[in-house]
C-alpha cells in the first residue's frame, strides 16, 4: 500500500470530470484542478470500450527521488526541507494554485473503483489490466498467490525489498 493521499477520480464518457480526496468519509476536498497536473493521470481515457462512467480510486503520492529534488530546491531558496513524501503530497494536492502543485511532480496509482458502468473484468488482475488499457496507472507489485502459506512467504520477500522502492509503503494488502 503506497503511503500517499487516497483519492477518487471520475471519468464520464472518457473525460476526467472530477477528483476528490476521501476527506472524512462523507465529503472530501475537490482536488480536480491539481489532479489535472499529475502527468500519469490521463485527462481523457484511451482505448476500446471506454466506460460511460468510471470512478477510479487510488493513491496520490510522491517518489522519494522527487522529494530529494524538491528539498534540494527548497534549501537553495533558504527554505526548510519537507520531512516526508506523504505530508508534502497531502499539502500539495490541496493547494489552490495548480502551478505550484504541478512542480511537485505528484503521481497516482489506481487500485479500486467506486461507481462504474461498463467494465468487463471479473477478476482483480483483469480489472488492473483493463485500467492500464484505458491509460490509467495501476498499483504495481500485484501478484496472485494460490495458498495462504505462499502469500505469507511472498509478503516476507516483499518486506525485504521495500528499501529498493522509490515510494513509501505503509502496509501490504492481501485480497481474498
Amino acid at each position: 500500500k503506497i503511503d500517499g493521499v487516497a483519492a477518487s477520480i471520475r471519468y464520464e464518457n472518457g473525460e476526467m470530470v472530477q477528483a476528490l480526496t476521501r476527506g472524512d468519509g462523507q465529503s472530501g476536498d475537490d482536488i480536480t484542478h491539481n489532479v489535472r497536473t499529475i502527468a500519469d493521470v490521463p485527462l481523457r481515457l484511451i482505448g476500446e470500450n471506454v466506460p460511460p462512467v468510471l470512478e477510479v480510486r487510488g493513491e496520490v503520492y510522491m517518489t522519494n527521488a522527487d522529494l530529494v529534488l524538491l528539498n534540494e530546491e527548497r534549501e537553495r531558496e533558504g527554505e526548510a526541507p519537507y520531512a516526508n513524501t506523504r505530508n508534502v503530497t497531502a499539502g500539495s494536492i490541496r493547494l489552490l494554485d495548480p502551478k505550484i502543485c504541478a512542480k511537485r511532480r505528484l503521481r497516482f496509482f489506481c487500485h479500486g473503483i467506486g461507481v462504474a458502468e461498463g467494465l468487463r473484468s471479473e477478476q482483480y488482475g483483469d480489472f488492473l489490466d483493463e485500467l492500464r488499457a484505458f491509460g490509467l496507472p495501476s498499483t504495481p507489485h500485484v501478484d496472485f498467490i494460490p495458498t495462504f502459506d505462499a502469500a505469507v512467504e511472498h509478503c516476507e520477500q516483499l518486506i525485504e525489498q521495500l528499501h529498493s522502492l522509490d515510494f513509501e509503503v505503509d502496509g501490504l494488502v492481501l485480497k481474498v
